[in-house]
């Protein structure tokens, strides 16, 4: 079978059976998304991390215009300098002993409140202190700090290394057979791996027991030998032998990568839905996929109002 590695074969057809279901009248346009291009190689940036205050005040509109132009102006102060900061705009789990990795703000900001979106940061609400270790990582949240006697949150994004799945739909009658992992919350970083021994995935054979078909130094997910087997006696595989619409299965993956996070154990689920057609997914499932998508490519959070985790693997049989 021909590898497809576009990580999101299906944008195009899920944003048409959108606006189809919408009755929209539309100029025939391809909106199927190209290839993904490799992010450049290089240190991980070190630009300042953006701020946002957020106060409680009731919406403010637009202040006029002025007529002529104004007179130069200092700009005004930070208005959150007690912001939390935790070394970079990027954070790798590392290798312990038997315990958790867990880091804090490398200033101290003073007593408040933190919190993160989307689900899947562990944090200390009151000392800002995440642990690695149990986090989901390969995801960019938002950190919110609220200082002791303010009601006004100071935002910030963190970005917690690791690898991750897009939201898709594959079809294999369109060979779009596999599943490929991206990196550190960038859609357009897929090179990791391509260093001979740079990634290692279902190392404790969690997938494997599932028939679920994992590349060991890609992390690729075959999805048409999942789906049937690789057995000469017809057995089918992680769904069996007559998959039902709608059936779904969460495998976990276990990987380590040869990055900044030293080979730490890691792991991710996926959740994988089989559908003999296309026709046959429900509109709201696309809609859901759809949004993780714009998210994820807008360089977004995923989602911030439910778990965006684990990703959305449908595999569908027949276009």
């Amino acid at each position: 079978m021909k590898k497809n590695f576009d990580l999101l074969p299906l944008f195009g057809l899920a944003t048409l059976l959108f606006l189809g279901a919408c009755e929209k009248s539309t100029p025939a346009t391809n909106p199927t998304l190209g290839p993904l291009k490799t992010a450049p190689s290089g240190p991980a940036p070190t630009d300042s991390v953006p701020v946002v205050l957020i106060t409680d005040s009731q919406a403010i509109p637009p202040p006029v215009l002025p007529k002529a132009p104004v007179p130069q102006q200092t700009a005004p102060p930070n208005s959150c300098p007690a912001l939390p900061i935790y070394g970079d705009t990027i954070v790798f789990p590392q290798p312990t002993s038997g315990t958790d990795y867990v880091i804090t703000p490398v200033n101290n900001p003073g007593p408040g409140k933190y919190l993160s979106w989307p689900v899947g940061m562990v944090m200390d609400s009151v000392t800002g202190a995440i642990d690695l270790t149990a986090s989901e990582t390969g995801l960019q949240y938002l950190i919110g700090y609220v200082k002791s006697g303010s009601t006004d949150t100071c935002l910030s994004t963190l970005i917690v290394g690791g690898a991750s799945y897009a939201d898709s739909v594959y079809v294999l009658s369109e060979n779009q057979d596999y599943a490929v992992p991206y990196f550190d919350a960038n859609p357009n970083l897929l090179t990791v791996c391509a260093t001979p021994n740079a990634c290692s995935f279902d190392v404790t054979g969690s997938a494997a027991k599932m028939k679920v078909i994992v590349n060991p130094a890609t992390g690729d997910i075959d999805l048409a030998k999942t789906l049937n087997g690789t057995g000469l006696l017809g057995l089918g595989g992680a769904f069996g032998l007559l998959p039902v619409n709608g059936q779904t299965i969460l495998v976990p993956i276990y990987y380590r990568l040869n990055d900044p996070s030293n080979n730490a154990l890691q792991n991710i689920s996926v959740q994988l839905v089989y559908y003999d057609s296309h026709s046959l997914i429900n509109i709201g499932l696309l809609n859901n996929i759809l949004n993780k998508l714009d998210n994820l490519t807008s360089g977004n959070p995923i989602s911030l109002s439910t778990n965006p985790r684990p990703p959305l693997v449908v595999i569908v049989r027949h276009n």
